[in-house]
């Protein structure tokens, strides 16, 4: 196995809970790639409400599926 080091900040160590013992390569993978689906995911969110998804009601949403669906199955 080998070694890897890498600095990171105080705030970043707290931020991400990173612990006073040494980090598995695999837990710092799923650290990062947590921290990426939530940036993306908050990102996605902002998106929705500037361009008023995140007001449609779950009917909307099915409804406007199927009108998808539908114009796929007719093209």
């Amino acid at each position: 196995m080998r070694t890897l080091q890498i600095k990171v900040s105080e705030t970043d160590f707290q931020k991400y809970n990173l612990g006073n013992a040494e980090v598995k390569f695999t837990d710092l993978v799923e650290i990062i790639t947590r921290e990426y689906a939530r940036k993306a995911l908050l990102e996605c969110h902002e998106i929705a409400q500037q361009v008023g998804l995140s007001e449609m009601t779950m009917f909307e949403i099915n409804a406007e599926i199927k009108a998808n669906r539908d114009a796929k199955t007719h093209s």
